[in-house]
């Protein structure tokens, strides 16, 4: 990332390619925590995905069931994204498709027996790898990472449409030092 920030920084001094580094940072982070997370599951068969599914399910508590729909918003995916992890799992026997008793146009997901058992192997190994990435950041660094982190959060929630265009062009102008 410091490279790409250097090379628009040469290539155009006229805008500050400060939001790119840290976007630029996020994902490197998230791609090498599906990497290592992947490599933790692997020996259980599943995936980032597939666990997150399972670990949603799992931290609303019995009767560990959700509806797709909310589900979905969990975990901040789209119908498709949902349906072929919901596909996956349901053929491993590890969740399964109930009829939504107060609609019947809808289903309810829930962790079947197999699913938990998997779910809860599969939690200390994840929250362990994690541990021991986090961890040499120390106590006041990693409470500051949070905090900073959901102010991002909010930030970027909370910009409008509006805001985007404004932001944009008041962005022109600003530089930060991030060298």
């Amino acid at each position: 990332m410091d490279e790409i920030f250097r090379q628009w920084r040469s290539e155009r001094p006229d805008i500050d390619p400060t939001p790119v580094r840290i976007y630029g940072l996020i994902g490197q982070i998230h791609l090498q925590s599906t990497a290592f997370i992947n490599e933790v599951l692997a020996p259980l068969g599943l995936v980032r995905g597939t666990f997150d599914v399972l670990s949603a399910l799992r931290r609303v508590g019995v009767p560990y069931s959700l509806t797709p729909k909310q589900l979905a918003r969990h975990l901040l995916l789209s119908g498709a994204g949902l349906t072929s992890r919901l596909n996956q799992l349901e053929a491993l026997h590890l969740i399964a498709r109930l009829p939504e008793p107060s609609d019947r146009r809808t289903v309810r997901v829930q962790l079947t027996a197999a699913g938990e058992a998997l779910v809860n192997q599969a939690i200390p190994l994840v929250f362990e790898a994690q541990w021991r990435r986090i961890i040499p950041l120390g106590a006041n660094s990693l409470r500051s990472l949070v905090d900073e982190l959901t102010r991002f959060a909010e930030a970027i929630s909370s910009v409008s449409e509006r805001g985007d265009a404004v932001e944009a062009e008041q962005a022109s102008t600003r530089s930060f030092d991030m060298e």
